[in-house]
């Protein structure tokens, strides 16, 4: 696993700048405000070197001057955000949000929220928030273990169907952040530890998830590759 780390950081440091250049295919705007709404992996986003603070500092690598809106609460599913939305995100008037949902309405089993009410949840978010002006970013739930052959993971499937389509019908930004995460998996070697390599429990993203999760967010951004891998480089830095 160690071998496997040093060797991605080895690899991106070829592409590493000290500042990204211009990007005019980037949708953020100097001086905007974006929110972070989502669960305990969002909460844990806003440490340093997590997702979302990883967002901000490559926008930011760019002299955007973009603040976040941190609003991830641990447990939280589709009722909890939608009953929070105005008062942790839309009353701070950001110019963009992400919405990273699903997890615990379907994690939490008898206590989760069911396909058509947690539809109807993510439909009213997304709704109301572009009633107020904000862009919407939809994230995909990432896996609930790393296994996506296990009934949990078969069980989230639908709810991922379903924001694909919501971001088409919304005309969202769309980050298929599961989709990343099954990919990534795939690339590491037949050695690694099973269970914990992108996250340290199997839902909470580890360094190497950050990372995953930043990259599907900036990309859906409109940053490139490349640039994406000069943010990485700088990310990895000791």
């Amino acid at each position: 696993m160690i071998r496997f780390i040093l060797s991605a950081a080895i690899l991106l440091t070829c592409f590493g700048t000290s500042q990204l250049a211009a990007n005019d295919k980037l949708t953020v705007t100097k001086g905007q405000k974006i929110a972070f709404l989502g669960d305990s992996i969002t909460a844990a986003g806003a440490r340093t070197n997590g997702y979302c603070e990883l967002v901000i500092r490559t926008l930011n690598a760019q002299s955007l001057e973009v603040t976040p809106r941190y609003a991830g609460i641990s447990g939280h599913k589709s009722n909890q955000m939608l009953a929070r939305l105005e008062k942790d995100v839309l009353s701070h008037n950001p110019d963009w949000m992400t919405l990273s949902c699903g997890v615990n309405d379907v994690w939490h089993g008898d206590r989760g929220v069911a396909l058509e009410p947690y539809k109807k949840n993510i439909t009213a978010i997304v709704d109301r928030a572009q009633a107020a002006g904000v862009k919407v970013i939809i994230l995909t739930s990432t896996m609930i273990r790393e296994d996506q052959a296990n009934k949990l993971n078969q069980q989230l499937a639908p709810y991922n169907a379903f924001l694909k389509s919501l971001a088409k019908e919304k005309k969202c930004l769309f980050a298929d952040l599961n989709a990343d995460m099954q990919e990534a998996l795939k690339d590491f070697p037949a050695d690694a530890p099973k269970g914990k390599q992108l996250t340290s429990d199997g839902v909470h993203m580890n360094a190497l998830g950050n990372y995953m999760m930043a990259k599907g967010v900036l990309r859906a951004l409109g940053m490139t590759d490349k640039e994406i891998a000069a943010a990485e480089s700088e990310w990895t830095k000791k």
